[in-house]
This record gives structure tokens, sequence and C-alpha cells, in this order.
């Protein structure tokens, strides 16, 4: 294979070692292999950042093994070029798998330049990342816990959620806090209902009615108090997060949340887990298959198999599949128009994801030039094509059994 890279260093990084192989010049034109074990720890790290510059090695490769290349990452990237790859890009020969193989093979393939590299975005956005996903994770347990709320009160045979539209709004957690502390009397409860609530009076009374024990005040007590946790925990982490942006940050975060079903926490976790640099994405497109919001490509002897999308970041997927939802319940918008004019034919999985792409789309074109966003409307597909809109229409009618003559209106002077 043609020498691309001179000096190409690989690594297959495991929890406790990594195997590094280097390939250097040697004389006669020969190329010489070098192998070497080094612990994960930091001083084991340092060590392999030692002998990695001990051979001028130019590029180091690894693969992305879970989060055990991150600490190898963290030590190495100040002073390497380095290359972050799939590791379902380049399987090694089966039956022939060991861990000098996989460094061997792998520094191979980067010498010859066949790898191509995943994106690692800078330390500060790595940093903004970690923060969204794990406050994520914290509004994941809080919605777990509003779950397991709703079944227990369910066996108290207490039907609140049925009277008021939201368990944990100030009223029923008045009502829930009273029931923890041992008040049962429906009359004393119902009375705890504020704002409009009030105006269910009746019926809170019947509602509230049930057989709530001890037991169920030891569960709800837990319940709300982790709940309460876990609220201050979003909280301190969307501060940090707020700081993490800094200014130019914010600035992209108010241009995002122009975009309908865009709230803010989104257009957060969409800068940190595109980098907010559109310049690493050649065209939207691009960023449409990496994020896994587009039709996949598997064609064979003239025949497409499947069109399902490809593989992406879920947290940027799961994100934008949530405003996606979202914008598909805004009124007169052209995402709400794309969704109900895609749904119909191919589904609502469809016309989600559809309407993620677009988001994403808009996403990367306003961060690439700064604009804001501009809706063509919720009656963009009726003003371009009028009359396509026209035949639909009619045809809708005559199916229902009517008959149909278009007039021309006058158009007013």
């Amino acid at each position: 294979m043609e020498v691309v890279v001179e000096r190409p260093g690989a690594l297959d990084v495991h929890k406790a070692s990594v195997t590094a192989c280097v390939r250097v010049p040697a004389e006669g034109g020969r190329r010489e292999e070098h192998i070497a074990q080094f612990a994960t720890t930091v001083q084991g790290l340092l060590a392999l950042r030692d002998w990695l510059a001990a051979h001028h090695v130019t590029q180091v490769t690894m693969e992305a093994t879970g989060v055990y290349w991150k600490p190898v990452w963290a030590i190495l990237e100040d002073d390497f070029e380095l290359i972050l790859v799939n590791a379902r890009h380049v399987k090694q020969v089966p039956g022939r798998k060991t861990d000098v193989s996989d460094a061997a093979w792998l520094c191979r393939l980067a010498e010859a330049g066949l790898l191509r590299a995943s994106l690692v975005p800078p330390k500060a956005i790595r940093d903004l990342r970690d923060l969204t996903r794990y406050r994520k994770a914290q509004i994941r347990d809080r919605q777990r816990e509003a779950n397991r709320l709703h079944k227990v009160m369910q066996d108290t045979g207490i039907k609140l959620d049925s009277v008021a539209s939201d368990l944990l709004g100030k009223s029923g957690r008045a009502m829930l806090d009273a029931l923890v502390t041992g008040t049962t009397d429906p009359e004393v409860l119902a009375d705890l209902a504020r704002g409009q609530l009030r105006k269910k009076l009746p019926a809170l009374r019947e509602a509230l009615e049930g057989r709530f024990g001890a037991k169920h005040a030891l569960i709800v007590g837990q319940i709300l108090a982790h709940m309460d946790f876990l609220d201050e925990a979003i909280d301190r982490l969307s501060a940090a997060i707020e700081e993490q942006l800094g200014p130019f940050g914010q600035a992209q975060v108010e241009l995002l949340c122009t975009i309908p079903g865009i709230q803010r926490r989104a257009a957060e976790v969409i800068i940190a887990e595109t980098g907010a640099d559109m310049t690493k994405f050649p065209t939207a497109g691009h960023l449409a298959s990496w994020a896994g919001v587009c039709p996949g490509n598997d064609q064979s002897a003239g025949k497409r198999r499947s069109g399902r999308t490809t593989k992406g970041s879920k947290w940027l997927r799961q994100t934008l599949t949530e405003s996606a939802k979202a914008a598909a319940r805004t009124k007169d918008t052209y995402l709400a128009a794309q969704y109900a004019r895609i749904r119909v034919r191919r589904g609502a999985n469809r016309a989600t994801t559809a309407v993620a792409h677009s988001i994403l789309t808009a996403a990367w074109h306003m961060l690439q030039t700064g604009q804001t966003y501009a809706d063509p409307g919720g009656d963009y597909f009726q003003r371009r094509d009028p009359q396509r809109a026209t035949k639909r229409l009619v045809a809708q009618l005559e199916r229902l059994g009517h008959t149909v003559t278009l007039e021309e209106a006058e158009v007013a002077a």
C-alpha cells in the first residue's frame, strides 16, 4: 500500500491497558514496526506520550471503544494529531485477533490514509456535551419518578389526576404533601385547590376519597423528595450549561429558538452535539446523515432493499424527534404542514423524522449565516403548486359523491 502518513501511530485501547504500534522509515526504504504496551493510569499514559514522541510520530489513531479512549485522548491531544475511528470501519480478519494484531492493522490503515475520522469537538464543547447529556439523564429519572407516583396514586384509589390536569402542579402538590403528612379528609384536601381548579370542588371531593395508608405515605413522600432533589440538580446543571456556553453560545441558542418546536434546552443540545461549527459539515445533508435523520442507502442489483435511517448521535436524534413532535402541534407553520402532509402517506414516525431533518437543515443554515428562521407559512405547499392542491381537494369532494364545477374568481381591482 502507498505510504500517505510517514510516521503513524495506532492504539488498541482497553480499560486497563493500551497496546501501541508505530511504523517508521528504516534503511533501504523499508518500514519498521514497533509495538509496546502501557497502563491506562496517568503515569502510564504519560509514558505512552513520551514513547510516541521518541519515535517522532505525527499522527495517532485509536478506535472509539466505549469511554476508554477519552483519558488517552486528553493526555495526547495537545502533542499529536489524533484520529478517532469507528470500530466497525476497521474490522480485523476473523480468527486472527489479538491486541497486537489490532494495533498493527490499525497502524497500516492509518499509514495508507484509509481511515475516516470521527467528529471529536474541542474540549469546551465536550464539557458542554457532558453537562447536557447528564441533565437529560436527570430529566429522564424525574419522569420515571412521576410515572411511579401516578401508579401509586392509582393503587390508593384516589383519582386526583382525573380531575386536575397536572398532578404535580401547585394544587396537586399541595394535596400530595397534605396526604403524606396524614390528612385524608376529602373536604380539607379539596379546599387546597387553587385557581381554575376551585371550579371543580365537587369533583375533587369525590376523586380524593380513597385508601391512602401509611405505606402509601412513605412511598409518595420518598418520590416527592427524590423529585425535589432532581429538580435542584437540573437547575444547577442548567446554570452550569449557561455559563459554559458564554455570550457567543447564548446568541446561538437564541437564534435556534426561533425555529418552531425548538426550546432553550433543545437548542443547547444541538449546539453541544454538533459543536455549532458547521464548517465541519460541507452541506446540510452531511449533517443530517451524521445525525441519523435521513434515509439510508442500501441498493444492490438495481434494487433498493432498505431506506431505514442510519445510526447517529442518540442524544441529538432524540432531541430532534421531541422538537419535531412539538413543531407538528404548532399553528400555521411550515413544519406543521409538512408533518400533516407526510403523515397521511407515510405514517407518523416517518413524518416526525422528516420534520426533524428539516429542523436540522434549518439549524445548519442559520448557524452558518447567523440569520433567524424565516417560516414559509402553513400554506406553503398550496402556494407552491396551486393546481395540485386544487386537484387533491376536488378528488376528495368527488369521493364523497359530489359533482364539482370550478370557476375562476374575479380578481379585485
